[in-house]
């Protein structure tokens, strides 16, 4: 498997089976991090940090705080794909790494970035 982005109309396409979604809450100015894995079934979230809490991030039941952060393990199925929202609003975009290379994505405003699995 491998992972497709899809932002404007191109699709880039990463040899990777695990990536790190990370961003910053625009309002409280906290770093959210997601850790995926690319499977046959989807996209499964296989755990999540967040600094700290605030408007609309409460910690949920069982996190434990370590390294700064509070840690924890999602109750999700698997995704088919996850839709970005581009507003511009926070000035950052997302930022996406696997294999020790990181890359931003949606930082300017526009339609929604599709990150999905895909045949590599």
């Amino acid at each position: 498997m491998a992972l497709c982005i899809i932002a404007s109309g191109k699709t880039t396409v990463l040899a990777a089976s695990a990536f790190t979604l990370a961003w910053t809450h625009s309002v409280e100015r906290t770093r959210w991090e997601e850790d995926w894995r690319v499977t046959p079934a989807g996209l499964e979230l296989v755990a999540a940090r967040v600094e700290g809490t605030g408007a609309g991030m409460e910690i949920p039941e069982g996190a434990v705080f370590a390294d700064g952060a509070w840690t924890y393990r999602p109750t999700l199925p698997p995704q088919r794909a996850l839709l970005l929202a581009r507003s511009g609003a926070t000035g950052e975009g997302w930022e996406l790494c696997a294999d020790q290379e990181c890359l931003t994505i949606g930082a300017e405003p526009g339609d929604p970035v599709e990150i999905r699995g895909c045949e590599g």
